[in-house]
């Protein structure tokens, strides 16, 4: 089966992921960024299959790749496509997303949101 994300794995590189998250973050919302600190710790995690990185490779790359399906400028839509495909990867990939990838997360969201709305990050988590 071809992966449709497979083409957006050149554009995921770390510092260009967390330069555009941490440039954009306020725009995307807590929702969003959550979910997509969530996939990126995921990653580093030395058990995830190879199978589970190219999805998120896929899905961080097509984040911050500067072609999307749905301008990011776009008010009110522009991350709309972008928390979908990160719903899908969320879903698809719940099995690895443990307490300290969760603690991981929300430790770059204190960083950059200061004080967390709990009950926001627990939606995300209800979907996992």
């Amino acid at each position: 089966m071809k992966m449709p994300l497979r083409k957006y794995v050149p554009s995921f590189s770390r510092p260009a992921f967390l330069k555009k998250v941490n440039r954009y973050f306020r725009d995307m919302g807590i929702k969003t960024t959550y979910a997509a600190l969530l996939l990126y710790h995921a990653y580093e995690r030395k058990d995830i299959p190879h199978y589970a990185k190219n999805i998120i490779l896929g899905v961080l790359g097509y984040l911050i790749s500067p072609i999307d399906w749905l301008p990011d400028f776009t008010p009110i839509f522009g991350y709309t496509d972008d928390l979908g495909i990160l719903a899908f990867a969320l879903v698809t990939l719940a099995c690895y997303i443990n307490d300290d990838v969760r603690i991981k997360a929300r430790k770059h969201l204190k960083k950059w949101f200061g004080e967390l709305d709990f009950e926001q990050l627990a939606e995300v988590d209800a979907r996992l």
